[in-house]
């Protein structure tokens, strides 16, 4: 398809239409959804639609058009589905009907009509008035079958959006699931508030920020990488049970599962532990499903996910001898043994790694992409959770879990600690760490040690990424298809 030709042909109708007067007007007002009409009216019968007739008035844009000499029929596409036009030289008015036939797909019409079924059922408009709202000044892809380069979906999402039935239904069940979770939070008693996404210290994960700078302070601050030190601080001001669906930035790499920029689910609830955040996530998975999806069972790349099934708990030893039943329990607690495997699989380890973060190298090398069924990862390493509470009786370990779903983390959590001694030391394990190279590693929060000094009570929080779980529910199998404008490189 010569798109240049035609973008010029429709760039002199527009030239045209601007002549005759104001070629973008926005006066026409929409009465009526596709989807109510056929919703309420496709199972009438047209003897009933012409008996008692429904004056109608609908916008969206024309998606197929077929003129037939006296009579032609078009069907536009709103935010909730299509319908079709009927226009003719005795109803539509001759002159608006010669008209339509130079209009384009991909023009936007607002149109005026009763409803009535053709010969072949299907509900219709017969239109008494018609007007262009909008000139598509560049044409839609050929035949209407949508985009077919991936990449040019990503970076063209409004024509991806036009095109493609199946991406409008992925958004739609995405804003979905936001609401369910909204709702589920709101019922149990939750407040939903809003912390920056601008800070002066990186913090609440250990990841790699990106950096910027306020002019008027003078300051270099940080794009959120994590609201976890804000929200704590709420719960130290007495807000017990909060939660917020946030932005987060991580300047780190793309993949199918990473995205530089991603939504997250972070909740806090005072004097309840980790455990207890475990069976509120199934129940919290379950509900939404089933007000979102209708069912807890969920199809992930053909294979079926039973939600309402109990999650099994392994530690990381037990998984990876579960599913990587070769290795023994002398190997796995081996540091020696450890540093050689993961070498051979291409791991460097860092020379601070311990037992815990060496086992954790070879789990996530070795064993995460194989944990389909939904499984809770639990006991930690402490070295690894810089902000989680030790466990009473192994302090080598946190009271921390982690959720797998169809072979990746859907969410992160564990009881809070409070104890502002340890979490001083911990900070300030994590700064040398950072001054010896590790550009992930978390900075020393001062003011949150002080807000702890005030008192954290009991708490348990966590995290839950809303793209993987977005992922999960509209069965995609990238981070990309579920995000409106995923970060791309730069178009030449």
């Amino acid at each position: 398809m010569d798109t240049g030709s035609i973008t010029e042909e429709r760039h002199a109708k527009l030239t045209a239409l601007r002549k005759a007067g104001n070629p973008f007007p926005n006066d026409f007002r929409r009465g009526d959804l596709s989807s109510d009409l056929h919703q309420q009216y496709g199972e009438h019968s047209n003897e009933m639609l012409e008996t008692a007739p429904r004056l109608v008035s609908i916008a969206g844009r024309m998606v197929l058009k077929r003129v037939m000499g006296k009579a032609s029929f078009a069907t536009i596409q709103d935010m909730s589905g299509r319908i079709q036009l009927y226009i003719t030289n005795d109803v539509t008015g001759a002159e608006a009907h010669e008209a339509f036939k130079h209009y384009d797909l991909g023009d936007i019409l607002g149109a005026q009509g009763t409803l009535f079924k053709t010969r072949t059922g299907e509900l219709s408009v017969r239109v008494t008035h018609l007007r262009l709202l909008t000139k598509s000044l560049r044409p839609l892809p050929e035949k209407f079958h949508g985009l077919t380069d991936q990449e040019q979906k990503y970076r063209q999402r409004y024509l991806d959006l036009i095109t493609n039935e199946n991406t409008r239904k992925v958004f739609i069940t995405r804003s979905r699931i936001i609401q369910a979770i909204r709702e589920f939070f709101v019922a149990d008693g939750y407040l939903e508030v809003e912390t920056p996404m601008m800070h002066p210290i990186p913090g609440g994960a250990t990841a790699r920020p990106f950096v910027t700078y306020h002019n008027t302070l003078d300051m270099q601050l940080y794009l959120r990488i994590a609201p976890e030190l804000y929200l704590k601080r709420l719960v130290v001001g007495g807000m017990e049970k909060v939660f917020e669906i946030n932005r987060n930035f991580r300047n780190e790499g793309i993949s199918t599962r990473h995205n530089p920029e991603f939504t997250m689910l972070e909740f806090y609830e005072a004097y309840q532990d980790h455990t207890y955040l475990m069976n509120f996530t199934e129940t919290m998975l379950r509900e939404v499903a089933s007000k979102v999806l209708g069912t807890t069972k969920v199809t992930y790349q053909e294979r079926e996910i039973d939600l309402a099934q109990p999650f099994e708990r392994l530690s990381i030893v037990q998984a990876i001898r579960k599913f990587q039943p070769e290795y023994t329990d002398g190997q796995l607690n081996d540091r020696a043994f450890l540093i050689d495997k993961l070498q051979t699989l291409g791991i460097t380890p860092k020379p601070e790694d311990g037992i815990g973060g060496l086992q954790l190298s070879l789990f996530d090398e070795t064993t995460e992409h194989l944990l389909f069924e939904p499984i809770f990862i639990i006991d930690y390493p402490a070295e690894v959770s810089p902000l989680a509470r030790r466990n009473d009786l192994n302090p080598t370990i946190t009271d921390r879990f982690e959720l797998y779903i169809a072979g990746r983390e859907i969410a992160n959590g564990f009881s809070e600690l409070n104890d502002p001694e340890d979490q001083a030391a911990r900070f300030r394990e994590q700064a040398s760490a950072k001054e010896a190279g590790n550009s992930e590693a978390m900075h020393y929060d001062a003011d949150y040690i002080r807000a702890l000094e005030y008192g954290l009570p009991p708490t348990a929080g966590e995290g839950i990424g809303i793209d993987r779980l977005v992922m999960l529910f509209t069965d995609s199998p990238s981070i990309r298809d579920v995000i409106m404008f995923p970060q791309l490189r730069r178009e030449d």
